[in-house]
């Protein structure tokens, strides 16, 4: 079920007027699409927006638009401060909810790996699959259970359960998620005698080198 939004129309694009927009809730966007006659600038709410990006960032947004109606959009990037990370501007698309789309969705992972118990440790390379299908079959997330998982084994791409309707994009041989096997602590007596080795291997090349240069 597409979010439903409401957009306001903006004009002037001033550093002044942008300010005082964001200041007042608001964050600037712009919309792209072939129905539109030209880009659509707008400005949306940003507490909308901010839950909007927590909860489900690929969902399709039925957003109202001054003088083009309800259209279908969907977020295609965000631009962010790069010291207090609040939004700066919104990049949206419009699409037809009757042609495939590539869109990326969130891997949840659920259940207790049986390595990660045995005292592996749990090291996730991917969080987020490229996906192919109609708007409206996007799913929210992809759930991945680790509770087989075991020290040395891992779980990539191609693993993954998908709907019917969902195709991957995302290279299938790309790791997930991996249990690793826990590195081994050395004691201080272990440190010391590797210490001494290391000593008496450097003592041992100094003697060799004056024998050599007599």
């Amino acid at each position: 079920m597409a979010i439903t939004m409401q957009a306001e129309a903006r004009s002037n694009a001033s550093k002044g007027s942008l300010r005082k927009l964001r200041e007042g809730g608001k964050v600037p966007a712009v919309v792209y699409g072939k129905k539109l006659e030209s880009s659509s600038v707008i400005s949306l709410d940003e507490k909308e927006v901010l839950h909007l990006l927590r909860s489900h960032p690929n969902a399709i947004i039925e957003l109202s638009i001054p003088k083009a109606g309800k259209q279908p959009v969907m977020i295609t990037d965000v631009q962010r401060d790069a010291l207090s990370r609040k939004l700066v501007h919104i990049d949206m698309h419009q699409i037809n909810m009757n042609e495939e789309i590539k869109a990326s969705v969130r891997i949840d992972l659920t259940g207790d790996s049986t390595g990660v118990r045995e005292g592996g440790v749990l090291s996730v390379t991917l969080h987020e699959v490229e996906v192919q299908c109609l708007p409206n079959d996007i799913p929210e997330s992809i759930e991945l259970d680790i509770s087989a998982l075991g020290v040395g084994e891992n779980i990539s791409v191609g693993d993954l359960k998908l709907p019917k309707k969902v195709q991957l994009t995302t290279d299938a041989e790309q790791i997930v998620v991996a249990v690793l096997a826990p590195q081994k602590e050395v004691s201080e007596e272990e440190a010391d005698e590797a210490a001494k080795e290391d000593e008496k291997a450097a003592a041992r090349s100094e003697d060799a080198n004056a024998v050599d240069e007599q």
